[in-house]
């Protein structure tokens, strides 16, 4: 009996997607050498100094190592995020129908496939590339274990448009990312979940897209009645749908520990952190009509949710029962807080700390 292997991993010309990554990105702004130079030593040494403000507050992390960042321009970013998405999603494994038929067709059909989602995928990233700050990234750099990325020119746009003081907001940004550098390195089971999380929903996505066109009616009422919802989530059935909310739980989570802990470092060692967050909320939820169009549609829009709600849970739970006690998340995977306990944090507190 001929055995044959479930094929792992994503369908895409990943060559491509950088290469039509970096094409496609427009050139951050214009500055001098002895600017960039500049602007590089602020994030890297921010990300050092921003990581031990971070463990002072948290509790995490004491004892381990504080490695470098990789202070990056826009390409950088976009090659990196390819390997990182070409890691976590090594163990995705597709139905036989999503990869052809056998034989010429199937290489055919195969080819086609990777090449448009390596286009789609650079042009994407492309896009993504100009608004990203910063990124933890835990499946790419060295051996793909995880590094902390910061895109200067990215971060000397977003001040100059800000008119904010330069090393606050380095440092501001660097908090925020070492943060998340943090969630993945102090708490050992977290990769590999989110990784498993992942791998288990992109393996149901084309049946969860395919079952979506039975569902179009109900689409297009929520299209219309909701607008922090990316397509992503729209057309998932019930099955991915749950996977869905865990994962949108966990990342409106680490998004919200982050903002928390960025603006209460803030104060003692970032004088000007006031100004700062107030400019940048405004910044973040600003844009032209198009910007906003590919925001809804990519799922920006939803993010930002997620740092607005994720903040608030934080908060709320670190103000009601201490840093000690919200710390109690990052136990195992049963004590994250589900999708509706996010706006709903004493659901969470109860259910995790009550007798």
């Amino acid at each position: 009996m001929t055995v044959t292997e479930t094929p792992t991993g994503l369908p895409v010309s990943w060559g491509l997607a950088v290469a039509t990554g970096s094409r496609l990105v427009p050139p951050g702004p214009a500055v001098g050498p002895d600017e960039a130079r500049a602007e590089v030593a602020r994030l890297a040494d921010g990300a050092r100094v921003g990581e031990g403000h971070v463990r002072e507050l948290t509790g995490l992390g004491t004892g381990l190592a504080i490695p470098d960042a990789a202070v990056v321009d826009r390409p950088g970013w976009i090659a990196s995020g390819v390997e990182g998405i070409r890691t976590l999603t090594a163990d995705v494994s597709l139905p036989t129908a999503a990869r052809g038929r056998a034989g010429l067709l199937a290489r055919t059909a195969g080819t086609v496939t990777a090449t448009v989602a390596g286009a789609q995928m650079g042009t994407l990233l492309a896009f993504l590339s100009t608004k990203v700050l910063g990124q933890y990234d835990p499946f790419a750099g060295p051996d793909n274990a995880g590094h902390l990325l910061l895109v200067a020119p990215n971060v000397t746009a977003a001040r100059e448009a800000l008119d904010v003081d330069a090393d606050d907001f380095a440092l501001w940004v660097c908090v925020h990312e070492a943060t998340h550098r943090l969630q993945f390195t102090a708490v050992p089971w977290l990769r590999d979940h989110f990784r498993s999380e992942v791998t288990a929903f992109a393996s149901g996505m084309e049946s969860g897209v395919s079952a979506a066109l039975d569902r179009l009616p109900d689409i297009t009422k929520a299209v219309r009645n909701r607008s922090d919802l990316s397509l992503l989530e729209l057309l998932q059935g019930p099955e991915q749908g749950a996977i869905l909310d865990r994962l949108l739980a966990l990342t409106t989570l680490l998004e919200g520990h982050a903002e928390h802990v960025m603006d209460e470092v803030g104060p003692a060692v970032i004088p000007s952190v006031a100004t700062i967050r107030g400019r940048f909320t405004s910044r973040r939820r600003g844009g032209g009509p198009v910007d906003r169009l590919l925001r809804v549609l990519l799922g920006v829009q939803a993010k930002v949710k997620q740092y607005e709600q994720g903040r608030v849970f934080v908060d709320e739970v670190v103000g009601t029962i201490g840093m000690d006690g919200f710390n109690a998340v990052w136990t195992s995977p049963e004590t994250l807080p589900h999708r509706s306990e996010i706006t709903d944090p004493s659901a969470w507190m109860d259910r995790v700390h009550g007798s």
